[in-house]
């Protein structure tokens, strides 16, 4: 099957041009960075519109709450919410129940996504068993069905077993992803024990000014360090509407907007959290953003001066890299994970109309740009929101 897309301007993290691509086997055959004709066979053409093509994100950072939470979402419904906001590659965390912490919960995770045939899954072990404080995972049997290993949700307090887990990251070759509460003070702490026994850390959903200038200084020393943010910390301050970590003051938003000018923020994770009406009533933190993550961010580098070159790096090429995919790029021999996006489209938000199961998100009635239109993933259309309306 050869599909040929035509009529877009391509933007990635090396830029932005007109042109078309072929796409052949799920993969993006050829790249024509001409307007003119291209003579060359095809099954189907799809005419973009003139909008901008750009690589399939990548969610360093979600929660599907498969198994076992299915009333709050399923892996399917998580998977379509995901493509409508312009997802291909998600990481899932491990606090599902049971707890995905053994290579046969972790694989029946991955054959389900498999068979959806939606996103595709990177399925996150946890780092100690049960999210316990004495026994580590059995890295040897995990380690071929993932690279990546976190307790998300729950913090590392005990220093040894964060060591170990570090230790573990370098023989194993994996990449530990820390939440950490309280933020800042634990940030440092896992970063001077960085420094002494090595590793390959990534600390999730920053959202403090403190928390960026220590993780700056671990980059100047050349450790194996990297970062992410989340839209909702990035498009508001100071509301009490309960997330973790929580909404924090202006300053602090204005350093996260500064770090991603600087690059010290490597890269995007939603932490997309959802719950049932009920649970958030109770106080369940948490936060049902794939739909609108694009274009919270978006509306934020707009406002900021910031490239879509830059909001393309960290939403595909950054987590690609970190992840070691060969992804995140629209290159030759790259797989053809795409999206469609109107970069004009004004809107306003509106969670009613989510396709997530949840619905819990405090940002209804505000304004946005940026709309997704198409999601392709291996080069098979996952969500149209484009075709049927021409």
């Amino acid at each position: 099957m050869k599909t040929l897309i035509t009529n877009i301007e391509i933007i990635d993290a090396a830029g932005r041009r007109p042109g078309k691509i072929l796409i052949e086997d799920g993969k993006i055959k050829k790249v024509y960075k001409e307007k003119g004709l291209v003579r060359v066979e095809f099954d189907e053409e799809i005419d973009g519109g003139g909008y901008a093509l750009l690589p399939g994100f990548i969610d360093m950072h979600c929660h599907l709450r498969d198994p076992g939470f299915e009333y709050k979402e399923t892996m399917e419904t998580g998977m379509k919410a995901a493509l409508k906001g312009g997802f291909t590659s998600l990481v899932a965390m491990a606090n599902t129940k049971p707890i995905i912490d053994n290579p046969g919960d972790l694989k029946k995770n991955r054959m389900k996504a498999s068979e959806l045939d939606l996103c595709q899954l990177i399925q996150v072990s946890a780092l100690t068993r049960n999210f316990g404080e004495d026994d580590m995972v059995d890295f040897d049997s995990l380690r071929p069905f993932t690279n990546v290993f976190s307790n998300d949700g729950v913090s590392i307090l005990r220093e040894d077993i964060m060591i170990k887990g570090l230790e573990a990251s370098t023989v194993y070759d994996f990449i530990l992803l820390t939440h950490c509460q309280p933020e800042t003070s634990l940030v440092k702490r896992d970063i001077e024990l960085l420094e002494k026994v090595g590793g390959h850390l990534h600390v999730c959903h920053i959202s403090k000014k403190d928390t960026l200038e220590a993780i700056g200084l671990a980059k100047d020393k050349g450790l194996d360090i990297t970062c992410e943010v989340t839209p909702h910390h990035l498009f508001a301050s100071a509301m009490e509407y309960k997330v973790n970590p929580p909404f924090r003051t202006y300053p602090d938003r204005r350093a996260l907007i500064e770090g991603i000018k600087d690059g010290v923020i490597d890269m995007f994770g939603t932490d997309h959290a959802p719950h049932s009406e009920e649970d958030k009533k109770k106080g369940a933190p948490g936060i049902d953003n794939f739909e609108i993550a694009f274009s919270m961010y978006y509306t934020v580098f707009e406002q900021n001066g910031i490239k879509l070159e830059k909001l393309s790096e960290m939403l595909s090429e950054g987590p690609a890299k970190r992840l070691g995919l060969k992804a995140g790029l629209i290159k030759e021999r790259y797989p053809a994970d795409l999206v469609l996006v109107d970069l004009n489209w004004e809107g306003k938000i509106n969670p009613k109309e989510f396709i997530s199961k949840s619905k819990n998100n405090p940002f209804g009635g505000e304004t946005l740009k940026g709309k997704i239109l198409m999601t392709i993933v291996k080069g098979n259309v996952k969500y149209d929101d484009y075709r049927s309306t021409i």
